[in-house]
């Protein structure tokens, strides 16, 4: 979601230009638009990539303006969450051009030279195993860090490498967006090919579903060979469960500020996801694993756990059941632009043809970095809690047991919010303050469900069962992974610099892979 999307007479209408630091104007223009509206805006046939985003102002030490900046593609993509790490990776990788003084590599027998400021660049001795500042240690299965080498810093150092940016319209099919990013990749060699200069491939550095955008068109013809390879940052690899969860109960009790943007309640987001397959991908596939929805009665005995097997059938295409993915009603909010089950179910094909389509397959030279850590701030399973509602047990038609199945038409009512309520009735009183005359909503139930918070590893968005997923999957396509504890999603590279140090490090490892012929 972090691309600047306008409608199709090029107003903007997702703009994730800055103020402070702070994309005010996408949270302002969001927090009180009703599902209707979303949904009604954020279509991915009524909506294209947009290139008129913040620019970050002229870089003279690099000799670099804002036209340039617009034809690289940075005014399509978040200011709030790429721009500071683009530049910032933009002058490591073409600042400075003497391999010798990129402070980052070390080696013992360097210190006493770069001490007495000598300039030994040319003079870089081959066959060192440089220290990388900053990297950890270990790779996430514990194993030592494969190093850079100085024989590597030496063939990169006779590369530029101009920073790119693509933005890819995230409503749509992923797939999609991986033959735009085709045709955008080819585009870049075709004009970094000029006079003396010669370009046969590039380098692909990915956030969250961007990685599975590159994942897919590393896999179309020719493609492989024009990317050198990839490098995936809290990507969702198989799914992420938190997406259901959303489409369940928003993001109100998950993160009350990105709720007013992404949706508050159930309604607000089910009005966007259910049209729009790219957001669909997002959910878990049939690789993510088993029993990670559950329903448990109030003593914590899991009632329910699904899926078995095909998490498409078994829970996003249930139409009736009360867990089941989305509630049909919701597919038609007031004064929104309505959609049909049958629609909703073309999708859901949509992104299940697509996960199958890229499962376990990477870029033959992938590096990956996920969050993790002993922390919860993910969700690694979605838990629904059933508790006694307000009516006495005499009054009760349901068994526990018999809740984990009812249809949604059996006396089960939502508003979107974080309460599902079994039997009984709403019931409406008014009250008078003076002139005023107001009125109060509650609800009598004979049993009541909450979804349950975050209870595993992650970044907040990606737990550590899907982030570790590639080298589980394909362990001969990563050539490093590495598990950062307490990042957190949205702001990985941004905010924290070892995330952008394992990036640094992976880029000129795959450097070193360049054919310069």
């Amino acid at each position: 979601m972090g691309t600047n999307l306008s409608d199709l007479y090029n107003q903007p209408v997702w703009l994730l230009n800055v103020f402070s630091g702070v994309p005010v104007g996408l949270a302002a223009g969001w927090a009180k638009k009703p599902a209707g509206e979303r949904q009604a805006i954020l279509h991915p046939e009524r909506t294209r990539v947009f290139n008129g985003g913040a620019l970050p102002p002229n870089n003279r030490s690099l000799g670099i303006d804002q036209i340039q900046y617009r034809q690289r593609g940075w005014g399509e993509v978040s200011e709030a969450s790429y721009h500071k790490f683009l530049l910032w990776l933009e002058n490591k990788m073409n600042g400075q051009r003497n391999p010798a003084a990129w402070e980052d590599f070390s080696h013992a027998s360097l210190k006493e030279v770069r001490t007495m400021g000598e300039k030994i660049g040319s003079r870089l001795p081959s066959g060192l195993m440089m220290k990388t500042n900053g990297l950890p240690e270990s790779s996430d299965n514990g194993g030592a860090v494969d190093q850079i080498s100085s024989d590597e810093l030496l063939k990169r150092s006779k590369s530029t490498f101009p920073v790119y940016a693509f933005g890819y319209n995230w409503l749509a099919s992923n797939m999609d967006a991986a033959k735009s990013l085709a045709s955008r990749v080819q585009k870049v060699i075709a004009e970094n090919n000029v006079g003396s200069r010669r370009c046969r491939q590039v380098i692909i550095v990915t956030h969250s579903m961007g990685g599975l955008v590159a994942r897919a068109c590393a896999q179309m013809s020719g493609m492989s060979q024009k990317i050198i390879g990839i490098v995936h940052g809290v990507m969702p690899a198989t799914g992420a469960a938190v997406a259901y969860r959303r489409c369940k109960v928003g993001m109100r009790d998950e993160d009350y500020a990105a709720g007013l943007v992404i949706g508050s309640d159930g309604r607000e987001v089910t009005a966007v996801f259910a049209q729009a397959p790219g957001a669909l991908q997002l959910l878990p596939s049939e690789s993510y694993g088993t029993n990670w929805l559950q329903v448990h009665d109030p003593k914590g005995k899991a009632l329910l756990s699904l899926p078995d097997v095909d998490p498409y059938e078994e829970i996003y295409l249930k139409k009736d059941q009360w867990w089941g993915l989305v509630d049909e009603d919701w597919l038609k909010p007031i004064e929104g632009k309505p959609i049909s089950w049958d629609y909703y179910v073309r999708n859901i094909k949509i992104a299940r043809d697509f996960h199958r389509k890229i499962d376990g397959k990477y870029h033959h030279n992938t590096y990956v970095f996920f969050g993790g850590g002993e922390e919860k701030q993910s969700f690694s399973k979605i838990v629904w809690n059933l508790k006694k509602g307000s009516m006495s047990e005499r009054e009760s038609d349901f068994s526990v047991n018999k809740i984990k199945m009812l249809n949604r038409n059996e006396g089960v009512r939502t508003d979107g919010s974080n309460n599902v309520y079994f039997g009984g009735r709403t019931v409406v009183r008014t009250t008078t303050r003076g002139d005023a005359l107001t009125m109060l909503k509650t609800e009598e139930s004979q049993w009541e469900a909450r979804c349950s918070l975050q209870d595993g590893s992650g970044d907040g968005t990606v737990p550590v069962r899907s982030g570790r997923a590639p080298r589980e999957t394909a362990p001969t396509a990563i050539l490093e992974q590495f598990e950062l504890p307490g990042i957190q999603h949205e702001p990985a590279y941004r905010d924290y610099p070892i995330a952008q140090m394992v990036t640094y490090y992976a880029i000129t490892k795959l450097a070193a892979k360049a054919d310069l012929s």
